[in-house]
């Protein structure tokens, strides 16, 4: 007796799904409605993987020995680990609950200390050359004379200056570079505390 209108119901419920699809699609622009639509569209795998970038068997197992790392496992959201081509990104990078950096300074934290700490006993019995990179967020300074280059480049050789005291040794330092707000960690987000970090790039063996 009832079935009819639970199945009047189920179409109502439908009718009113639909209508608040159309609505919601209405106040979209078309751009926006393009996007969308793209992301439904089938893909072709193959072009995918093509467009990823290749990365070689060394990279792939300098990651693993890595991310084994109980030193970094430790160290949580802190540390952002990243497979590349020409090696491997190891960011060591500033959260509100672990600020790598004192204020405005190229002087690291305690904790900040204690988290290059940890990447130097985890990179100084590897042979693997290193890049450093100090980053900044890209909020202005105010102190004059002294703009986020050079606190970039502060907060770079910090960080070096604590690795070599953790075992890896000069030898093995391709470069220590400071790159002010140039490169956030997530484009389009420059203000973002992640941006402040130290990039420590590992590069393979092969490489020259």
């Amino acid at each position: 007796m009832g079935t009819w209108k639970m199945a009047y119901a189920d179409f109502l419920t439908a009718l009113m799904a639909l209508f608040m699809l159309m609505w919601l699609v209405s106040g979209v622009s078309p751009e926006s409605r393009a996007a969308i639509a793209s992301e439904f569209k089938p893909q072709n795998m193959a072009a995918s993987a093509a467009s990823l970038p290749r990365v070689p068997d060394e990279a792939a197992q300098l990651f693993g020995l890595l991310k084994l790392s109980e030193a970094l496992k430790l160290a949580g959201d802190s540390v952002i680990l990243t497979a590349q081509p020409d090696g491997v990104r190891l960011d060591l990078v500033d959260t509100s609950g672990r600020p790598l950096f004192e204020s405005a300074s190229g002087a690291l934290t305690a904790e900040g200390r204690a988290l290059v700490s940890a990447a130097a006993a985890t990179l100084a019995p590897l042979p693997n050359a290193l890049s450093i990179e100090g980053h900044t967020d890209a909020f202005s300074l105010v102190k004059a004379g002294y703009s986020n280059w050079e606190l970039s480049s502060d907060r770079a050789n910090e960080a070096r200056r604590l690795l070599e005291a953790g075992g890896v040794t000069s030898e093995r330092l391709r470069a220590v570079t400071g790159l002010s707000e140039t490169r956030p960690l997530y484009a389009g987000q420059p203000h973002l505390a992640q941006n402040r970090r130290i990039s420590l790039k590992v590069h393979l063996i092969t490489q020259p």
